[in-house]
C-alpha cells in the first residue's frame, strides 16, 4: 500500500506523523509525508524511511517572525499548495491522511484521484461540541451546558469558511468538483480520526461527531543525551526543566529568567530549553544548563518537574515519563491541556500566558508536591505507547470506502 500524510503546522502536528510513517513502513507500506521545509521536520520524517515531500513556508520563520499580513492571502495560498504540491505527490497513493492546519484541498485531492480520504486530529478540542469553546477562545473549557457554546462554533465555521471556502471552491470547480457548503465539515468528515491518549484527552460525549480513537502517535527515541547533559544531570539533584518548543513566547518578556528564579526559590537546579523562543541562562552559575533538541522521553524520567507551553505532544512525553508538570498555555488547544494536567492532578495550569515570578512560584510549589509526584507517576503508567500502532493497522486494514468520504 502506498500512503500519503500530509500537515502544515510545527512539529506537534509533524512529530505524529512521523510516529505513524514509521509504525506503517514497519508493516511494509511505502509512505510520503509531505510538510513544512523546515530543517528539523525533514530529519523527523527521514528517520522514519518516509519519503519527505516539502510544501508551503518555513514554519519556524513565520512563528518567529513577522506574521503574514493577508490571513485570506496565505489561507488561498495554502489551499493552492494541496492542489498543486500534494495532488501531485498523491498521484500512485491509496489513501490520504490530513492533519495540521485546516487541511481545505486535500479531501478534493483524494476525490478526485478516487483515493480514501482520512482526517486526523490530536486533540478533541477542534471538534464541534455543546461542552466546551473552540480552540480559537482563549481560557479553560466552558462548563457543560454553556447556552453560548453552540453559537460559537457556529461563528468558529463561519470563521473557517471565509478564510478557506472560496479558494477552495475555486480549485474545485478547476478540476471539475461541485462546490462544498462548510469547509469544517467538508475537511473533517463524519468520522474524524482522534490521536489522543485516553487518560490525557478523554472525548467521550464531547462531539456529536463519530470519532475513531486510536490513541497517541509516539515516535520512539532512542538518541542518547549529549554529553554535556549527561553531565549536569548527574552533578546534582534532578532539576526543572523549563522549554517551550515552538512557541516564540513573545508576549512573555524575560521569561528566561522569570523561570530560573522561580525554580531556585523553590530549591532547584534548571534545564532551560532554547526552543524558537531562543531561551537561554541568564547568568554564569553552574545550577543552570542550556539545551537544544534532545530526547525528551528519556530526559523527562530525570528530572523534578517539566515547564511547558502545553502542546498535546510535550503533555504526554511528560505524563508517560511520571515528570509533575507546569503548563503556561498559549493559545488554541493548549488552555484545555492545561485544565487537564491540573484535573489529573498531575500538575498545575497556570492561570494565563504570561507568568511572573510570583504565578510561576506558586504552580510550582503544587508540581512539586509530593502528591503531585505521586499522582504523576501513577498516571505514567496508564499512558498508552501503541496508538501509531493501532493507527496503522487501522489505516492498512480497513477497506476501501467512496473516494473522499473519510474512515
Amino acid at each position: 500500500m502506498r500512503v500519503l500524510l500530509m500537515a502544515y503546522g510545527s512539529r506537534g502536528d509533524i512529530a505524529p506523523l512521523a510516529g505513524l510513517a514509521a509504525q506503517l513502513r514497519h508493516h511494509g507500506a511505502e509512505v510520503r509525508v509531505c510538510a513544512p521545509p523546515d530543517e528539523e521536520f525533514a530529519e523527523l520524517v527521514a528517520g522514519t524511511g518516509a519519503e519527505l515531500v516539502p510544501f508551503g513556508r518555513d514554519v519556524r520563520a513565520l512563528r518567529t517572525g513577522a506574521p503574514p499580513s493577508d490571513a485570506a492571502a496565505f489561507a488561498a495560498e495554502l489551499v493552492a499548495a494541496h492542489f498543486d504540491t500534494v495532488a501531485r505527490a498523491a498521484e500512485d497513493c491509496d489513501v490520504l491522511l490530513a492533519s495540521g492546519l485546516m487541511p481545505a484541498g486535500a479531501r478534493s485531492v483524494a476525490e478526485k484521484l478516487g483515493i480514501r480520504y482520512v482526517y486526523a486530529g490530536f486533540h478533541p478540542f477542534e471538534m464541534p461540541s455543546a461542552h466546551y469553546r473552540p480552540s480559537s477562545r482563549p481560557g479553560p473549557p466552558a462548563p457543560p451546558g454553556m447556552t453560548d457554546n453552540q453559537a460559537l462554533w457556529d461563528l468558529d465555521a463561519r470563521k473557517v469558511d471565509a478564510l478557506y471556502l472560496r479558494p477552495l471552491n475555486a480549485h474545485r470547480a478547476a478540476i471539475g468538483l461541485a462546490p462544498v457548503v462548510s469547509v469544517r465539515d467538508h475537511v473533517f468528515t463524519e468520522r474524524p480520526w482522534l490521536a489522543v491518549d485516553p487518560v490525557l484527552g478523554p472525548w467521550q460525549e464531547l462531539t456529536n461527531l463519530d470519532l475513531v480513537p486510536t490513541g497517541a502517535w509516539i515516535l520512539p527515541d532512542a538518541r542518547p543525551l549529549p554529553a554535556g547533559l549527561e553531565a549536569f544531570l548527574e552533578a546534582g539533584t534532578p532539576p526543572v526543566y523549563v522549554g517551550f518548543g515552538s512557541m516564540p513566547m513573545s508576549t512573555a518578556t524575560d521569561i528566561a529568567r522569570i523561570a530560573v528564579e522561580a525554580a531556585r526559590a523553590r530549591g532547584h537546579r534548571v534545564l532551560v530549553s532554547r526552543g524558537w523562543a531562543g531561551l537561554g541562562p541568564i547568568d554564569g552559575s553552574e545550577d543552570c544548563f542550556a539545551v537544544g533538541d534532545v530526547n525528551h522521553q528519556a530526559l523527562f524520567r530525570r528530572v523534578a518537574a517539566v515547564v511547558h507551553h502545553g502542546g498535546a505532544g510535550t503533555t504526554t512525553t511528560a505524563a508517560r515519563a511520571g515528570a509533575p508538570q507546569v503548563v503556561v498555555p498559549q493559545f488554541v488547544d493548549q488552555p484545555h491541556w492545561a485544565a487537564r494536567v491540573a484535573e489529573l492532578g498531575i500538575g498545575a495550569a497556570h492561570d494565563g500566558p504570561t507568568p511572573t515570578f510570583v504565578s510561576l512560584s506558586a504552580a510550582l510549589r503544587t508540581a512539586l508536591a509530593a502528591g503531585t509526584e505521586a499522582r504523576a507517576k501513577a498516571v505514567a503508567e496508564t499512558i498508552r505507547t501503541d496508538g501509531a500502532a493501532a493507527a496503522a493497522k487501522l489505516l492498512l486494514d480497513c477497506p476501501p470506502r467512496r473516494p473522499g468520504d473519510g474512515t
